[in-house]
């Protein structure tokens, strides 16, 4: 029987329990929605990646050189000190191409394949979802290798290694920032990701930390429509009381249990 830590379930905002998995499998009821949905919707945030190495923005390990990442993660810092910025985005891909998805990863991958129709909606710009082999991801937040004007916003093609400082845009000349979503910037895609998620009968929030909107509303644009939302975290969030199901743990133990056992000897 499966050993590990304790799993907080909650179905409804009312009933809440504490499950030992080697007392049995309370994640059954999870897979037996899973088996029955047509369409699965993902909405994932850094809690996903954490568990491959990704520093996080919050928490003293989201720290670099002493500074606070999100000051770091808007168009002003960029006016103010580009160099800096591209400093700490291309630390940013060379700590992301040294580690590598992680099981919470690869089970989305395959429960993409697995289910008649799929949608994986993240706030993560690490890639590391496409290299698991997930393919129907919108990223909300860009991604960490790609870039973009700073002037005309022409998107330049994607690099897998340091930017150079500086690095000019070929059609204006104007200077290339990382390709991403900054704070204070509206988000490109929210409406496809909202679309997306109207028609999903089941939700997986996947290690969000709830806060950053606009993303944090978009469970509940799914739980709103109809759709059973079940949150995997190592903690409890804002939106935890609000949602079907809650389970606590590391999301690349809890998350792969219950692919698979929705799936076995399928």
């Amino acid at each position: 029987m499966f050993p590990g830590p304790k799993y907080t379930l909650a179905w409804g905002n009312t009933r809440r329990q504490e499950w030992d998995l080697s007392r049995g499998d309370p994640i059954e009821k999870l897979a037996g929605v899973l088996t029955g949905a047509r369409k699965v919707a993902v909405l994932s945030g850094a809690g996903l990646s954490a568990e491959s190495g990704v520093p996080t923005f919050r928490g003293k390990e989201g720290l670099w050189k002493q500074r606070n990442p999100v000051e770091l993660a808007t168009p002003e810092a960029f006016r103010a000190d580009p160099e800096l910025v591209w400093e700490f985005y291309n630390w940013r891909r060379q700590k992301i191409l040294g580690v590598e998805p992680n099981p919470a990863h690869v089970a989305l991958a395959d429960l993409e394949r697995r289910v008649p129709a799929f949608v994986h909606v993240t706030q993560n710009i690490d890639g590391l979802a496409r290299r698991a082999g997930g393919e129907n991801i919108i990223e909300l937040h860009g991604n960490l290798f790609s870039t973009r004007c700073f002037e005309c916003g022409r998107e330049q093609p994607d690099l897998s290694g340091p930017v150079p400082f500086p690095t000019s845009c070929e059609r204006c000349g104007g200077l290339v920032r990382p390709g991403v979503v900054w704070f204070g910037e509206p988000v490109p895609l929210l409406e496809d990701a909202i679309e997306s998620l109207r028609d999903a009968d089941l939700l997986f929030v996947v290690g969000t930390s709830a806060v950053v909107q606009p993303a944090a509303s978009l469970a509940m644009v799914c739980k709103s429509a109809g759709a059973f939302v079940a949150e995997f975290n190592i903690e409890a969030t804002p939106l935890s009381g609000r949602l079907d199901l809650q389970i606590v743990g590391p999301v690349g133990t809890t998350l792969p249990r219950v692919v698979a056992r929705a799936f076995a000897g399928g």
